[in-house]
């Protein structure tokens, strides 16, 4: 029985904030001590009416035990074997309801180029070192990624960036999303990151979490209708700028912002550098640093870690990409699949064909962390789910065939009714 290698490419784990301090360099452990004074006001004025509170309770209750998963490499190992995950991409910030396990001084998800230089670096130097040590502990498996505060000081984060790979942190790196009041991502000065990146064959991520928050007031509805804007907003500008042209070889990843937005993103870059009617007016500045279209960038040196893959996604797949997609179960977290990831699949795959979902659930995301297949091999033979398990039988291929065929239509000229899949 042939069963699925699964490798999730977007986890998080993290310690219960107050263990961080031991981790940290003692100089900075007394502004930690301070920080977390002040958090726990600040969250406990925030949490009013921001949190389902019922919800909240109900979670923590029902999952007690796997939730020292975020932390606990044993209990982890038995989560993930559950679900059925043989290898895993591993994010900060493990409680994703309180916030109760997040890298110190916030330079997890919600890093931005506001806080304070120093205690951004210390609290990413003391995740960083975590990590590294749970990660050695199932090597194979695991694929830690550094958090890397590029926007204060590059050589810094040059040097940041090679201790944690000499650390065994293969999982890539973390940037902040937003880089305001720095320089956007374009700009040469972080040229230096992106080299070393390339050189290590180290991935760049954004990840969803940071936003605008100051201008949402109480409106919790504009941060979620824009979160993932933010962690978007790079791709372009690295694609028009010619980043990709200087670094080919460089891989940068998009990872829990959904997918479906970028079928239509690629078709509005792509028309545009063909020159389509609405772009006609432009000059040569518009493509003066590229040698591709933004599509065949998008093919190259992007992925998107595309966490819970949705039905509406999956439909669109051959428009954003069979080989760019790499699905997450986004452990512990409760927006993502676990513990229920089995019936996820299931209801997401059941009629999508089998090579394509070994692409999706595991190989592409393999081929961009390094991970070894073969020794995975047991482990994923062992837990991994079957295609009869998923409810695949039968020519798949067969319902898929026209679309298929009409990949990414502004290219190939041929269209293809999308089909009626659902959420």
């Amino acid at each position: 029985m042939n069963r699925y290698l699964v490798i999730s490419a977007d986890c998080h784990a993290g310690l219960p904030n107050v263990q961080y301090r031991d981790w940290l360099d003692p100089d900075h452990r007394e502004a930690f001590d301070e920080y977390l004074r002040q958090r726990e006001a600040m969250l406990e004025l925030a949490g009013r009416g921001l949190l389902n509170e019922e919800f909240a309770e109900q979670w923590e209750a029902e999952n007690e035990e796997g939730l020292r998963g975020g932390w606990d490499a044993a209990r982890r190992d038995k989560e993930l074997d559950a679900d059925g995950v043989a290898g895993e991409v591993i994010f900060p910030d493990a409680d994703a309801v309180t916030a109760g396990a997040s890298a110190p001084f916030g330079a997890g998800l919600g890093a931005t180029g506001e806080t304070d230089p120093a205690l951004l670096l210390a609290g990413a130097r003391a995740h960083n070192r975590w990590l590294a040590e749970l990660c050695a502990q199932s090597p194979e498996r695991r694929a830690g990624v550094a958090i890397v505060p590029i926007l204060h000081d590059v050589d810094a984060a040059v040097a940041e960036i090679r201790r944690a790979r000499e650390s065994g942190l293969r999982g890539g790196i973390l940037i902040p999303s937003m880089w305001q009041p720095y320089p956007p991502y374009h700009d040469h000065r972080y040229d230096p990151v992106w080299s070393v990146c390339e050189e290590l064959d180290l991935p760049v991520h954004v990840h969803s979490g940071a936003a605008d928050r100051a201008q949402y007031g109480e409106h919790v509805g504009m941060y979620v209708a824009e979160v993932r804007w933010w962690s978007m907003r790079p791709l372009w500008f690295l694609i028009w700028s010619g980043a990709f042209d200087r670094f080919p070889g460089l891989k940068f990843v998009i990872t829990e912002c959904g997918a479906f937005w970028a079928a239509d993103l690629l078709w509005s870059m792509d028309i545009a550098y063909d020159r389509e009617h609405a772009a006609k007016k432009l000059g040569s500045q518009l493509t003066a640093n590229m040698s591709m279209r933004p599509s065949e960038y998008f093919d190259r040196n992007c992925w998107i870690g595309a966490s819970n893959t949705r039905r509406r996604e999956l439909a669109r797949r051959y428009e954003i990409g069979v080989g760019n997609l790499m699905w997450g179960n986004d452990f512990p977290h409760p927006e993502g699949t676990w513990p229920h990831t089995r019936q996820w699949l299931r209801d997401a795959f059941h009629d999508i064909p089998v090579d394509e979902t070994q692409r999706m659930l595991g190989l592409n995301a393999a081929g961009v962390y390094g991970f070894d297949v073969d020794k995975l091999a047991p482990l994923s033979g062992a837990i991994g789910p079957t295609p009869e398990e998923l409810g695949q039988t039968g020519d798949a291929l067969g319902k898929w065939r026209e679309l298929a065929a009409a990949g990414r239509p502004w290219r190939t000229g041929i269209e293809a009714m999308p089909l009626p899949v659902g959420q």
